[in-house]
């Protein structure tokens, strides 16, 4: 039995061409996390698969029942594989994801998904405050470009900053060649 697990989050269709909420650089970071989806796999990795449904009845994005709240293709989850919704950044809040780590044992987690600024900080930053061992694949993540007080932030500095800030003191941050070399 493994002791590693693989928290798939938030791969799901808004996110790509067409949806309501396209990220940039979501084609490629998803093929990344196709690769890490595979080799988890492989290995016999536990894999959970993170999918966000809004609570807001107003919501820009992830509408319960909506298509664009289904995970996408490139990372949809086999039977036997379990998908957690959840309704917050945090997918421990309030969900069974901790339980689930817990009762298979897992001592190290590894992340990728969507938004790096968001869901992925949040995961990760919790994943260490559980006492897990947590490794973020940097090029399987994905976000956009953000503004606060009139300054556009462009995703690749966005992407970079919380990329830095999660290795400083949270996570193992690597690529997807690293990780799987």
């Amino acid at each position: 039995m493994t002791t590693k697990a693989l928290i798939v989050v938030d791969i799901q269709n808004d996110y790509f061409s067409g949806g309501k909420w396209v990220l940039n650089d979501v084609n490629a970071a998803a093929d990344n996390a196709a690769r890490i989806i595979a080799a988890a796999r492989n290995n016999g990795d536990t894999i959970i698969h993170i999918r966000h449904e809004t609570l807001a009845p107003d919501a820009p994005f992830f509408v319960p029942g909506s298509n664009g709240s289904q995970l996408h293709p490139k990372a949809k989850n086999i039977p036997g594989e379990l998908v957690i919704v959840k309704h917050y950044m945090n997918p421990y809040r309030e969900t069974e994801l901790l339980h689930a780590l817990q009762s298979k044992g897992v001592e190290c987690v590894t992340i990728v998904g969507n938004m790096s600024h968001m869901c992925i900080d949040a995961v990760t930053r919790a994943s260490d405050d559980f006492g897990f061992k947590t490794t973020v694949i940097h090029d399987a993540c994905a976000t956009h470009d953000l503004e606060f007080n009139g300054v556009k932030v462009p995703s690749t500095q966005v992407h970079a900053a919380f990329m830095a800030a999660l290795r400083f003191g949270y996570a193992s941050v690597v690529s997807t060649e690293e990780f799987l070399g």
